[in-house]
């Protein structure tokens, strides 16, 4: 369901709900979300580079981990990029973290690498207040209009207007999930063969672990088997193994069973979020599903069940899974998910 702008008379509604309109990069979204912040942590005064630093870090998961393609005009990958060859800043951290990280950034090169967002967005997003007009003219009306626009513009920093620092401040988690709903479908159709964009846009606060499908699945399993990682071949030891996904999370961004594994603890590590071929690895990944599924069959739990029936429909009635099926789902996956950056094991 669209999510809609909250109601005001206190601002210039008609023209804020044109904000997202003709956009062809992801600036304008990360650029609000960002202000949506600022003024959220009391901020009324904002420096530009401190907004550009939030736009950055609200970018880097979805790009570095989830490998999401925002489109050929958008630079925010390539500032990213350079960051990268410069300072070591870890992936996984979160985003208040990475902002932190950029913040601390000394290096002219890399300041002014960051500040090449400011040759748009900043006077861009009030287009719907001002009209095509050139940088100096919409800066120099901005700051005339003292209630109109959400903010004035300076050269260094905005000023958010008071009228609209209360509006934000009073509906910040709408107009988030607003700025959310228009990114994701932006993203989406830049990224059609990618599942589930709209939960690759937040690093999760946490990852669910996969203690129920080891405890209720695997070990159940391994219990009664002899079976050996697929990667390594070694024997797995129900007290010394890890559950992992085939396709790794990162691409496909959920724990269903059927694309579960356990592999040994030494090589799960190394794996990272590289992707097995179907060449090297599918037959023997489909030999250890369904040897699990044909053990366990009579006694598997009914969630386990119903995830099966996500790719197997008829799986509730026969508990078989199909090898030629299950190709046709994993296949496409891997090399999808090759072409958007996810390397191969080697």
């Amino acid at each position: 369901m669209k999510v809609k702008l909250p109601y005001s008379d206190t601002i210039a509604y008609p023209v804020f709900a044109r904000i997202f309109k003709n956009t062809s990069a992801t600036y304008k979204f990360y650029w609000f979300l960002a202000i949506i912040e600022s003024v959220e942590d009391g901020k009324d005064r904002i420096s530009k580079h401190e907004l550009f630093c939030k736009m950055i870090a609200h970018a880097w998961f979805p790009i570095k981990y989830f490998k999401l393609s925002f489109g050929p005009q958008d630079k925010i990958n390539e500032i990213i990029d350079s960051i990268l060859e410069k300072q070591h800043i870890e992936i996984h951290k979160s985003q208040y973290q990475i902002e932190k990280e950029l913040l601390k950034i000394d290096d002219e090169k890399m300041i002014k690498r960051i500040k090449y967002l400011n040759g748009n967005v900043p006077f861009k997003f009030l287009t719907p207040w001002f009209g095509a007009l050139q940088r100096r003219q919409i800066q120099k009306k901005s700051q005339e209009n003292k209630n109109y626009s959400i903010y004035r513009l300076f050269e260094d920093e905005i000023i958010i207007n008071p009228n609209w620092s209360k509006y934000i401040a009073d509906n910040a988690k709408i107009l988030k999930d607003y700025v959310y709903w228009n990114l994701a479908s932006f993203v989406q159709k830049r990224n059609p063969t990618t599942p589930d964009v709209i939960h690759k846009l937040i690093k999760p606060v946490k990852r669910k672990t996969l203690t129920k499908q080891r405890n209720e699945f695997w070990n159940i399993y391994l219990k009664n088997t002899n079976a050996r990682c697929i990667f390594t071949n070694e024997k797995l030891e129900i007290d010394d193994y890890h559950v992992d996904h085939f396709i790794p999370f990162s691409w496909v961004s959920h724990d269903l069973i059927w694309n579960l594994i356990p592999v040994s603890s030494s090589f799960n590590s190394a794996k990272n979020n590289r992707l097995p071929s179907i060449e090297n690895h599918f037959d023997a990944f489909f030999e250890i599903q369904n040897d699990a599924v044909q053990m366990l069959k009579h006694k598997m739990k009914r969630s386990f069940r119903e995830e099966y029936m996500t790719i197997f429909p008829s799986f509730l009635k026969n508990k078989q899974i199909d090898y030629k099926r299950f190709k046709e789902i994993i296949e496409p996956q891997l090399l999808n998910a090759h072409n958007n950056g996810f390397e191969y094991l080697k």
